[in-house]
Order: C-alpha cells, then sequence, then structure tokens
C-alpha cells in the first residue's frame, strides 16, 4: 500500500482562504479534505500545470483553483495559490 499524502498550506493560502466567502471556502477545504488530505496518489485528481508553471498542479474545484506542489520525497502536497479560475494564475 502507498504512503498517504498529507496537506500544508503557505502563509499566502492560509491569507487567500481567510479572504475568500465563507461558503465558498468551506467547499475548497472540505474538497481538500475528502480528495488530497490522506490520498495516496494526489496527481489523481488535478492536471500538471506547463510553461514557466511547469511542477505545479491544478485543482478545479467549481470556478476555484487549488496550486500546489507535490513533494513525492516527503509525501506532502503544498497548496500555495487558491483563488477563482480567471485570476489564480495571474
Amino acid at each position: 500500500m502507498g504512503s498517504k499524502y498529507g496537506v500544508d498550506y503557505t502563509k499566502a493560502a492560509r491569507k487567500l482562504l481567510r479572504k475568500m466567502d465563507p461558503h465558498d471556502r468551506s467547499i475548497i477545504l472540505t474538497w481538500i479534505d475528502d480528495n488530497l488530505a490522506e490520498c495516496s496518489n494526489p496527481r489523481a485528481y488535478g492536471s500538471p500545470l506547463s510553461g514557466e508553471r511547469a511542477g505545479e498542479w491544478r485543482y478545479r474545484v467549481g470556478d476555484y483553483r487549488i496550486l500546489a506542489n507535490i513533494y513525492d520525497d516527503t509525501v506532502m502536497i503544498q497548496v500555495f495559490k487558491v483563488g477563482h479560475r480567471g485570476k489564480v494564475y495571474k
């Protein structure tokens, strides 16, 4: 059985989540808890980014995007940005 990945949030990601509408924040955090926390393959739920963002991963939750790095050596998913799909990549 594979290792279970943990989820960590950067300080910037925590700040973005605090500023969000409480309903949307709840949906995103529930999605992360249900799909990413303790999962054995975080790549199954997202898509790799390309170009300047190669190596980063994107997860879609409605109109919102979760941007993260996946660290296999420490079995950790680091969420570094969360936001509306039109603004999260800027």
